[in-house]
């Protein structure tokens, strides 16, 4: 039998761990249909995998992956939609699937699609990526769709993220590949030189009390910033950091800010602007 190189995700979430055991610390999850590298194996139970949209490693259960032949990793790399949708289902039969916002459905047709020699359909609000321009409009409209999920360090889903998740989640969907965590992601796009000068949907980046790069957000017009602190919300932020109005205190001292999105051209009218970003499907989402 030909050795599998690599494999997708048939689960809704899965945990990508540091370690060959459950105890290893939890570095990223993996969403339904997105696709990863196979680098090494302990015995039959564990597989270590590199994540092919942020090259991100870690040990997954062998059972909770499904091995791909070279044609079937090209053709689901090529084309595939992304769920807008918190939380649905895709079904076959009387079999279903939970999947997260986020996930991919492989060779989607816009109703169903095949996996394993199996066919699933999904109802649920979904777009093809060339269909969702880079815009500040579009990205700020699905990362608020996290508001109010929990915090989870490691976590990539409305049931549980933490701050990189979400701004690697919200980029991803309009196109714009970032790493994992922060400290990473604070290398990608330009620098804004000041606070006064930020635009919607570009990040922020902060510090914790010891000076540490640990947090990131994105910021919304009127001086607000959407992250993850204890759960999705959206707070004050100024040239001092993040301000818990609450606690009467700031909670992260502003490192940086990076502009991402690539210069934005004038916003086409909603009726232009639907007809381009639908697919013939209409189950498809417009976020207009």
């Amino acid at each position: 039998m030909q050795q599998a190189y690599h494999a997708i995700c048939p689960l809704g979430v899965v945990p990508l761990r540091a370690g060959a055991h459950h105890r290893s610390e939890l570095l990223s999850q993996l969403l339904f249909g997105e696709l990863v590298e196979i680098v090494d194996k302990r015995g039959k139970q564990w597989t270590k995998v590199r994540c092919t949209w942020d090259e991100m490693s870690g040990w997954v259960l062998s059972e909770q992956l499904l091995p791909l032949t070279p044609s079937e990793f090209t053709r689901y790399s090529q084309h595939y939609a992304l769920c807008l949708d918190l939380l649905q289902p895709v079904m076959s039969g009387l079999r279903q699937i939970p999947v997260p916002i986020g996930s991919r459905l492989p060779n989607f047709d816009g109703l169903r699609f095949e996996l394993a020699g199996e066919w699933w359909t999904y109802s649920g609000q979904a777009v093809f990526p060339k269909d969702l321009p880079p815009r500040a409009d579009l990205l700020i409209k699905i990362a608020r769709r996290y508001l109010s999920a929990p915090f989870l360090q490691g976590g990539r889903s409305p049931l549980g993220i933490d701050s990189g998740g979400l701004v690697q989640l919200a980029f991803g969907a309009v196109g714009i590949a970032l790493p994992r965590a922060p400290i990473a992601q604070v290398l990608e796009g330009q620098e804004v030189d000041f606070f006064e000068e930020y635009q919607p949907g570009d990040i922020a980046f902060f510090e914790n009390a010891k000076g540490q790069l640990v947090h990131a957000g994105i910021l919304l017009p009127d001086g607000q910033v959407l992250h993850c602190h204890e759960c999705v919300r959206i707070d004050k932020v100024d040239h001092f950091g993040i301000f818990d109005r609450q606690r009467n205190r700031y909670l992260f001292q502003l490192r940086v800010i990076r502009r991402m999105l690539p210069p934005q051209c004038p916003c086409p009218r909603p009726d232009t602007a639907q007809r381009a970003a639908t697919p013939s499907s209409a189950n498809v989402l417009t976020l207009f």
